[in-house]
């Protein structure tokens, strides 16, 4: 079915189309999970107007500054599981066609991502990884299963990341949308803006790179150790090794340092930890 008003909809991959985005939703065995329901046409928004506050209370409450996630807590707590529904149906009520600016869209999807992975996750939990609820053929995938209503459609998760943020040219969106495990980008404890994203996203990719686990520079075998996202998306910062290597060098530790990144480099990748990102309760 193709549908003019918002988004064209054929039925997970995806392409921009004059602003349209072309989201494809292939028959999948398995459950669907569809979260928020639609709009009103009096409660419709503006992208620039949406109010995050309800979602940044959540993080703030229940995310560390780590980007641990206290979801045994949050999943005892019926208002706040019901917060975040809210939250999330309000997400459906923007128009996706009304003037916004770049980052005020990349602010918005962000959240959106964010949000919908909690959401996922925490209808799961108890688990200990995303990873066992991303079934590749037969079964329900977290990533293309669990769908948001938002303008009119629902968006899985890949749809979000692949069809949308990505195809915005912002690659250190990377550093900010989370996998809900302990090797992706910590989870940011405050709602994402569009008028503070540039300094958001700079300070989300140098604590991403300033952990081990991330990022290791060996000068003397001039060798460089770097998390395995960047093997799966490096391609959205340069199209070659060296490249991405001068595109994050002003992310990494000491940068000053690594003037030998121009020449010839090894590039090695870490192994990805899909732990799930969860902190033991705390007693009260």
């Amino acid at each position: 079915m193709w549908k003019r008003k918002g988004t064209w909809l054929v039925g997970g991959a995806g392409v921009l189309v004059a602003g349209f985005a072309l989201v494809v939703h292939f028959a999948r065995a398995g459950v669907k999970v569809q979260v928020g329901r639609p709009c009103p046409e009096n409660a419709r928004t503006t992208i620039s107007a949406v109010d995050h506050s309800s979602y940044d209370a959540l993080l703030q409450r229940y995310v560390d500054d780590q980007g641990m996630v206290a979801y045994a807590q949050w999943k005892q707590n019926a208002a706040d599981l019901k917060q975040l529904d809210d939250y999330l149906a309000r997400l459906g009520c923007v128009d996706l066609q009304s003037s916004a600016s770049k980052n005020d869209r990349l602010a918005f999807w962000i959240n959106a991502y964010n949000a919908l992975t909690l959401k996922g996750i925490l209808k799961e939990y108890p688990t200990s990884s995303i990873r066992n609820h991303t079934a590749k053929i037969a079964g329900y995938n977290i990533w293309k299963d669990l769908l948001l209503w938002v303008d009119g459609q629902y968006y899985s998760l890949d749809d979000i990341e692949h069809s949308i943020l990505r195809r915005m040219g912002e690659p250190r969106i990377h550093f900010a949308i989370v996998c809900a495990s302990k090797g992706c980008p910590q989870l940011w404890n405050h709602a994402y803006s569009g008028k503070n994203l540039d300094a958001e996203l700079t300070a989300n990719a140098r604590r991403f790179f300033a952990k081990p686990a991330n990022f290791r520079a060996d000068a003397q075998n001039r060798t460089v150790y770097l998390s395995q996202l960047l093997q799966w998306y490096g391609r959205d910062f340069a199209s070659t090794s060296a490249g991405q290597l001068q595109r994050l060098r002003p992310y990494f530790p000491h940068p000053e340092q690594l003037g030998w990144l121009n020449g010839k480099v090894t590039v090695r990748y870490l192994p990805y930890d899909w732990s799930l990102n969860d902190r033991a309760p705390v007693a009260h």
